[in-house]
């Protein structure tokens, strides 16, 4: 890894993030990552454990002095969501993440950095093997597959931990003091379609690409296009102004990350190519000026192919348009009692048409348990009511705030001593594990902070360099002042 990144300080932190880095670490793919953790901990002569689930565990006894003092979880969690561009040849379980500076910027080359949670996690490692910070008993906890499941938060044992205080270190602005956060539900759509062939058609690939993505919970409410919805827009105006026939679509990714590039293969006649293609392109550019600030780079490709494809009927190809036309995506309700805060929304995360199958995720996030089952069953209606299949999974808890937190207190006044300002307590629409954790460990006071970082689960993700100087500093004057038993 460049000494450009591990020669950036704090450097402590910035070391461990490069050594963490250069660990594939896919969600529910971890066991590479999982055995770093474990013997960086063993490296350290500290107690490692890893639990039944793959979660990573290491406990340090308090510096000298500080013995008195409450124990203290600090927890972050270990994968990391892999997005790359499209014409980047990159494989993730393979290999290490590039890296660069940009002015104030870690960035990384055409992927995801890591930042999430990584920088958490290289923070953690760096108070572990620290000689020099002053901090209560801390037990570290790194859990897995926090992106695609929350599963270690779930499976987490529930005698592990003897903590009073936890500290997730997983929130993405520096001035942000984040006491609660949204729950969610995976939501998959299935079906299968009898396919036919016709020899007369020509088949050409539609691409719309270049669009921003981003967090579906942190950057819902910005308005941002959604490649599956706006793909799905041309090819309504298709349907109802030519014979068209879907074969295949490939649109989206991950749930958790709201969709950059979407493509679909359809069967036309040759006489109406020229006119199908002006018509998209027409489309097209009323979409684009709609989203000219939230994603300039968005464009429209439109390939003819040498080869026959196998196409669904009619009807239901009429009726799949209609659905994914009608699914809510975006921004379903804003919060009653937090001004400004998103309360429940959905990703129409990824929509995949091949040899007939139909697959369509959906990730719903809500902070109210009400809205969010209310949100999750008219998707299920809407689908179910015309023969598909829906299932739901992966539910977990939101993080209710507690404003009488006495660690939120002490980190108010810790922040306003070392930045002569307030910091932003705030809850979230992302999914902290904190819920989760909290329902295991009903006792514990909790809180999240981060340093910044800016279009995670994007190849645009990147971290602030100063914003990790500052985090750093906050981390070690908050242990400094843990209160005691």
């Amino acid at each position: 890894m460049s000494n450009e990144i591990r020669n950036l300080e704090p450097s402590i932190i910035w070391n461990n993030f490069c050594e963490l880095n250069a660990v594939p670490r896919p969600s529910k793919k971890e066991e590479k990552v999982i055995k770093f953790m474990h013997d960086f901990g063993v490296s350290l002569g500290l107690e490692t454990q890893i639990d039944k689930v793959g979660n990573v565990i290491i406990f340090k006894p308090a510096t000298d002095g500080m013995e008195n003092r409450k124990t203290v979880v600090l927890q972050s969690h270990l994968d990391m969501v892999h997005e790359k561009n499209n014409e980047v040849d990159f494989d993730f379980e393979k290999s290490g993440i590039q890296m660069y500076v940009d002015n104030d910027w870690v960035r990384a080359k055409g992927t995801t950095l890591g930042a999430d949670n990584g920088l958490g996690v290289a923070t953690i490692m760096s108070v572990l093997e620290s000689n020099d910070i002053a901090h209560p008993k801390i037990e570290a906890l790194f859990t897995i597959d926090e992106e695609t499941g929350m599963t270690g938060a779930l499976k987490l044992d529930e005698n592990i931990l003897k903590g009073d205080i936890l500290l997730n270190l997983d929130t993405e602005e520096d001035d942000e003091i984040g006491i609660g956060c949204a729950g969610g539900v995976d939501i998959t759509i299935s079906k299968s379609f009898n396919l036919t062939i016709n020899p007369n058609l020509l088949f050409i690939k539609i691409t719309l690409n270049g669009l921003s993505g981003g967090h579906s919970g942190m950057e819902i409410h910005k308005n941002l296009g959604n490649s599956n919805k706006l793909l799905n827009k041309i090819i309504s105006d298709l349907n109802e102004n030519f014979l068209i026939h879907i074969s295949e679509i490939n649109g989206g990714g991950l749930r958790n990350a709201i969709p950059r590039e979407s493509s679909i293969i359809l069967g036309v006649t040759d006489a109406d190519f020229k006119s199908i293609k002006n018509q998209s392109f027409k489309t097209f550019d009323n979409l684009k000026d709609q989203f000219l600030n939230t994603d300039p780079l968005i464009k429209l490709d439109i390939i003819k192919l040498d080869e026959d494809f196998k196409i669904i009927d009619i009807d239901n190809q009429t009726e799949l348009i209609k659905l994914i036309r009608n699914c809510p995506n975006g921004v379903y309700k804003m919060s009653d009692n937090i001004p400004g805060l998103v309360e429940t929304s959905n990703n129409l995360a990824n929509i995949s048409l091949n040899d007939g199958n139909l697959n369509i995720n959906c990730l719903t996030r809500s902070s109210d348990e009400s809205s969010k089952e209310e949100l999750k069953n008219i998707i299920k209606s809407l689908f179910i009511n015309k023969g598909y299949t829906v299932d739901f999974s992966g539910d977990y808890p939101g993080w209710q705030p507690n404003m009488s937190s006495e660690i939120l207190s002490k980190l108010v006044k810790v922040y306003k001593d070392l930045n002569s300002t307030e910091p932003n307590v705030a809850a979230c629409h992302a999914g902290l594990e904190c819920g989760i954790i909290g329902s295991h460990y009903p006792k514990l006071d909790m809180i999240s902070f981060g340093p910044t970082i800016r279009g995670a689960h994007s190849p645009d993700e990147r971290a602030s360099i100063k914003s990790t100087i500052k985090f750093w500093r906050f981390l070690k004057e908050v242990l400094l002042n843990i209160p005691l038993k």
